[in-house]
């Protein structure tokens, strides 16, 4: 049985039916709570939810849902395999929300914390070993690595009380991030843009995958190697300057500014445009040592990934539901909120973590998920529309 006629096959709860439905409605609802809950909690002062739990609920609660549902969805579609649906991606799904409760769970003690929270990475990232392998997908060995890496990063994280480095696992989350959206974003972006401009009958811009992009990509994962080895060395810093240099002419090779007239695909290349702009504030950051170390931080997390997932997410939930490929005034207001986010919350950085920056960031990001959340259950809980003459 193919990939399709499987997911034709499936009579299961709609949620359940596609791996975007249940973790893209379930990451962008975190995402919009665990924000405002953190900065709560910081302002108020009483240390209920610390500075790790923030970091960690982004990048290995949200964000890895996101990842979850992208590749859930795109891997089948890649390998020609079965797809994960039904009991096995309830299952999935289940495990990620029970890291979540046990994230919050008062009174559990640090080793059931971190088996429970870390078994959904781990399961998903054995899940995506087995697909590419047995597909013999070996194009997409990298997406393995970097859910690997992302795994790898979750299990520092809760072992960091026995390392020196502690902030040495969401630098691992982060730099697995960097990379994913470097590659799986390298292919996207290029290839919606090509196939956008070829139905406005006008000539593709740069084709995607060319050498320079392989040096582009080489580049990038050798300065987040770097990075992660020593954040703070002139060579680390060099490399991350460079390495957003180059990515910065990759985007301008795909020319974004002639799909101005179609948000859904100008605003991925605005997201890779964040990715370059984190890069190089990483990279100058060594070099100007009174600047705020969380500008690129927040440059990459909040600007690259609040972007580019929500980029990822408008258009794959209406690409996959059967809905026409545009963007609504919701979508835009998605896209306006989560940039504003960014740009609040890199200037709060500037600005000494600013409260009033800081809350208003907050406000944007919380706004433009939860935007998502509610725009989207409609497409992401109901079956596919028929289309008329299709049985």
């Amino acid at each position: 049985m193919s990939t399709a006629s499987r997911r034709r096959a499936y009579s299961g709860p709609t949620i359940f039916s596609y791996g975007f439905r249940p973790f893209f409605l379930g990451g962008a609802i975190w995402a919009s709570i665990t924000a405002p809950l953190w900065v709560w909690s910081y302002l108020a002062g009483d240390g209920w939810l610390s500075r790790e739990w923030h970091i960690h609920e982004m990048l290995f609660g949200a964000l890895a849902a996101i990842v979850a549902g992208f590749l859930t969805t795109a891997v089948p579609n890649w390998t020609g395999r079965m797809p994960v649906i039904g009991a096995p991606l309830a299952g999935l799904f289940g495990l990620w929300a029970a890291g979540r409760v046990a994230m919050l769970a008062p009174g559990l003690s640090p080793i059931v914390i971190g088996a429970v929270d870390s078994a959904f990475l781990i399961v998903f990232a054995a899940v995506i070993w087995r697909e590419v392998l047995a597909g013999r997908n070996w194009r997409n060995l990298p997406v393995c690595m970097l859910v690997s890496l992302m795994a790898l990063g979750n299990v520092l994280f809760h072992l960091r009380p026995v390392f020196w480095d502690t902030d040495l696992a969401w630098r691992v989350g982060m730099a697995a991030i960097a990379l994913l959206i470097a590659l799986i974003g390298g292919r996207i972006v290029p290839s919606f843009t090509n196939n956008w401009l070829k139905a406005q009958g006008q000539a593709p811009s740069a084709r995607p995958e060319s050498r320079f992009d392989h040096l582009v990509l080489l580049a990038t994962a050798g300065a987040l190697a770097a990075w992660l080895a020593s954040p703070a060395s002139l060579m680390a810093g060099s490399a991350m300057a460079g390495a957003g240099a180059l990515n910065f002419v990759r985007l301008a090779r795909w020319r974004g500014w002639r799909t101005l007239k179609e948000p859904l695909v100008w605003i991925l290349h605005v997201g890779y445009g964040w990715l370059a702009l984190a890069l190089g504030l990483l990279g100058l950051g060594v070099f100007a040592p009174g600047a705020p170390p969380t500008l690129g931080v927040h440059a990459l997390t909040v600007g690259a990934v609040g972007v580019m997932t929500l980029a990822v997410m408008t258009r794959a939930s209406r690409g996959h539901t059967g809905r026409a490929l545009a963007a609504d005034r919701s979508v835009q207001a998605i896209y306006l909120l989560i940039n504003l986010a960014a740009l609040l919350r890199v200037s709060a950085a500037a600005g000494s973590l600013n409260p009033v920056l800081l809350s208003a960031s907050v406000i944007a990001w919380s706004l433009a998920f939860g935007l998502f959340a509610v725009s989207h259950i409609p497409m992401l809980a109901r079956p596919r529309p028929m289309v008329a003459g299709q049985a």
